[in-house]
């Protein structure tokens, strides 16, 4: 009689493509476990993200507008979960891995800093003479050492690998890390044009006409366009891939949103005051690192002070990092309650 994960092991081997990543052909975790009578090696990693602490901390974390006034703007939750929907669409049109494309996004972003790509900026700026700061070396690590209370979460390779070359120079070893990539991109920049409409930054009339011919004029339609072109480029290329017109105008959308929004004075205002919070809270505790939490004395103690202060501020939500602001920093009458 075969068990649930035989079953499914078997499936894969029938249905996927001889490209896909078999969850039978994993190279395996850095502790070896007993495998699950129920799941596959992917489908164990996507439920341990997904019960961990760092996932929770992600509905309180800005994607890229700062305290926004209203309930309908991303966060960095809604964008992973918008990236492992994209990513799931992509592998079945590829007939790859839908498990592990889930699992990578997922944990794709776990390692991001409070207040965005501006919390991400300020961290790298107080760490440059020590390698700076990236979200994805971060968010392996917060899979590898931090969860768990310092166990970590002890992932497939296949995940791990996915997580770490998610954006940077180094390419992903699977097919389906290499869709996460994209998808990536594919999700951020179409729901950043939703939100800075809704902010007030961009109006839909803005969008360049090449832009709004090539993928179309709505949010689902641009999404739509760029996943089927990217199946179909895909498919007959056997590396993931867009067409060459697409990711030529992929590339023009990606540069008007960073010129219109990512780089806008409006959106980027209070850039500088965010360095100023992170840099306090991260000087303050290497001067007291006694306050901070057990975990990270101990980290600090294998590891180094700098390292596990920059451990607990990366980790902090927006919320949290602006009470700590607040109770180290600012006279308690004058706090805002």
């Amino acid at each position: 009689m075969k068990t649930p994960r035989e079953e499914r092991l078997a499936l894969e081997r029938y249905m996927l493509s001889p490209l896909a990543s078999l969850a039978e052909g994993s190279i395996g975790r850095q502790h070896q476990e007993p495998e699950c009578e129920i799941r596959t090696c992917y489908q164990r990693d996507i439920d341990r993200i997904i019960h961990c602490k760092s996932f929770r901390r992600l509905k309180h974390k800005t994607q890229v507008f700062l305290q926004p006034e209203g309930d309908h703007y991303r966060t960095r939750l809604t964008h992973t979960l918008e990236v492992a929907r994209i990513g799931r669409t992509i592998a079945r049109g590829l007939r790859l891995n839908e498990d592990l494309t889930e699992a990578i996004a997922l944990g794709h972003d776990l390692g991001h800093t409070a207040f965005g790509h501006a919390g991400e900026r300020a961290l790298n700026d107080i760490l440059s003479g020590e390698g700076g700061f990236r979200h994805n070396r971060q968010s392996l690590r917060v899979v590898d050492r931090l969860e768990r209370d310092g166990k970590g979460l002890n992932l497939t390779s296949e995940v791990r690998n996915g997580i770490l070359c998610h954006t940077g120079d180094t390419m992903p070893d699977t097919m389906e890390g290499s869709i996460i990539r994209f998808a990536d991109r594919i999700a951020y920049i179409n729901h950043d044009v939703d939100d800075a409409v809704r902010a007030g930054i961009l109006r839909d009339t803005d969008i360049p006409d090449e832009i709004v011919r090539a993928f179309g004029c709505k949010h689902s339609d641009r999404i739509n366009t760029l996943i089927l072109d990217m199946i179909n480029s895909s498919a007959s290329a056997g590396a993931i891939t867009l067409s060459p017109q697409a990711a030529l105008m992929f590339d023009a959308f990606r540069e008007f949103m960073f010129r219109s929004v990512y780089e806008n004075m409006k959106a980027k205002s209070e850039e500088k005051k965010i360095f100023g919070i992170l840099s306090g809270i991260f000087e303050h505790y290497l001067k007291f690192p006694d306050e901070m939490p057990e975990d990270y004395r101990s980290i600090a103690q294998q590891e180094g002070l700098r390292r596990a202060v920059c451990d607990y501020v990366s980790g902090m939500t927006d919320e949290y990092a602006m009470y700590q602001y607040s109770v180290l920093f600012i006279p308690e009458a004058w706090q805002v309650r």
